[in-house]
Parts: structure tokens; sequence; C-alpha cells
């Protein structure tokens, strides 16, 4: 069987990165493997998202960056108030 495979990796703060995985965990934890890897002075979010067609990868992609978009916006907004 084929497949096709894509890694995600956002670079931060650690408890920024626990705050991302957390606002994406619950979406479908079967779809991806994530991973916080600290490096060097700071810490990875590590998303790989393996899938039978380059359809299903990329869908499930989209949908994880924009959690993860939102999520960081919710983080923004609680850090500026």
């Amino acid at each position: 069987m084929l497949a096709v495979s894509t890694t995600f990796v956002w670079s931060g703060s650690r408890s920024r990165a626990e705050a991302l995985l957390a606002g994406i965990s619950a979406d479908d934890p079967e779809s991806f493997d994530a991973k916080i890897i600290d490096v060097g002075n700071g810490t990875e979010l590590r998303i790989t998202v393996v899938g039978t067609s380059l359809k299903t990868v990329r869908m499930t992609m989209d949908d994880l960056l924009a959690c993860l978009s939102a999520a960081d916006s919710g983080l923004d907004a609680i850090d500026d108030s």
C-alpha cells in the first residue's frame, strides 16, 4: 500500500507548544502523530500526518493548521490582555 506523509514543525516556547498541542489533541488524534521536542534553546512541536493519498493528507493537515491557527490566536488574545 502506498503511503504519503508530511511533517509540520513549529518552533517556540515549551509552554506555547503544549498549549497548541492541547488545542488539536481532541481533533482526531488517530490521524496524526505529534511530539514536543526540546532543541537547543527552544522547543519544537512536530506534527506528522500519514495517509493513503495526497488528498487525505492535505485535508488532514489543512484541518490541523486551522485548529493551530485558532489556538494561536486565542493564546495571543490572552497574552495581550
